[in-house]
């Protein structure tokens, strides 16, 4: 493999020249550059960009620490991410924290270790702290959920604002005990959906059930749901994954989803349309999470005096036949 060396060997000049010249700058004689040019590209010689920006102490990388890898909602804002982020030159590493404590804390040290240019970060919960991030001067967006201390730039969803509307929707197509799967305490986005479903049916009408953002924990929460002496029927869901889990429960019991038990689960994952009878949603603009993130990352990294702002975006309820009797 071809060096800098050979390369200033070959076109009769100093290694600075072939730096300045392959680093775009124009005080090289064009003469020279023409030559350096000529020399890199016969030998095949192409800079290593990791380890110069590592001289200057930083790369042209943003890390993406993300809750669940499997959840397509996530999978979308790394999308969204990424978009953004090579169209401005810019690699993203993506991490999955698998909502663990231990491995977001992990994540964030490599990013120090490998100098990250920024964090784009889906906080697991209460006990996440970006602080060494902060006092590093990497910058942080928080996205789906915010930061504990309001640490940086966020783009949120305004997902309490969404379950109520969905609870409602159910309220209004004639379900009468609906209740509510969500996520673990803790956690900012299953804290938003209850509250909006309590919003919805009330305090005193309330009948939840909390377990881990996974199928797992949405087949368990489902089962203990219809073995109440007086069952739900319907059901406002955490989210896509939990779904999955929820029709595996009624399926067991030989219920139907809309006929038996009515069903609106958060993000509109590609299989919700392909089931019978297709899936109503509440849709968040994941894409849009991650683009605006990504945005604002880069933003941050330009200026790092700007003031920090959080950015709400609005869910869209999408009304298919889980919802409805007919």
């Amino acid at each position: 493999m071809a060096t800098i060396n050979d390369v200033a060997a070959k076109a009769g000049v100093s290694t600075a020249t072939v730096s300045r010249t392959l680093n775009g700058k124009s005080t090289v004689d064009p003469v020279l550059a023409a030559r350096v040019q000529a020399a890199a590209a016969e030998l095949g010689y192409h800079p290593n960009g990791l380890a110069r920006n590592l001289r200057r102490q930083e790369t042209a990388v943003l890390a993406l620490i993300i809750s669940d890898v499997e959840n397509p909602f996530f999978t979308a804002i790394a999308r969204g991410v990424e978009d953004i982020a090579q169209t401005a030159g810019y690699s993203v590493v993506l991490c999955n924290a698998d909502d663990n404590e231990e491995k977001e804390r992990r994540y964030i040290d490599v990013a120090l270790q490998e100098r990250v240019a920024g964090v784009v970060l889906s906080p697991t919960g209460r006990a996440t702290n970006v602080d060494r991030l902060t006092e590093r001067g990497t910058p942080v967006v928080a996205v789906d959920r915010p930061l504990l201390k309001n640490t940086g730039d966020q783009v949120l969803v305004d997902t309490r604002l969404a379950a109520r509307d969905a609870t409602q929707h159910l309220l209004d197509g004639g379900y009468r005990r609906v209740a509510c799967v969500s996520g673990p305490p803790g956690v900012r986005t299953a804290e938003d959906r209850l509250a909006g479903y309590t919003d919805a049916v009330g305090e005193e009408n309330a009948l939840t059930r909390r377990a881990e953002f996974r199928a797992e924990g949405g087949r368990l929460a489902a089962l203990s749901l219809l073995d109440e002496p007086e069952p739900p029927d319907a059901l406002l869901v955490g989210n896509s994954t939990m779904t999955i889990g929820v029709l595996e429960a009624l399926a067991a019991r030989g219920l139907r989803s809309g006929q038996d038990v009515g069903i609106v689960s958060f993000d509109d994952a590609p299989w919700t349309t392909l089931i019978d009878p297709p899936l109503t949603v509440v849709a968040q603009p994941a894409n849009e999470v991650g683009r605006v993130a990504a945005e604002l990352l880069l933003a941050r990294i330009s200026d790092s005096t700007r003031k920090a702002t959080t950015t709400t975006l609005q869910a869209k309820l999408i009304v298919r036949r889980s919802s409805r009797r007919d």
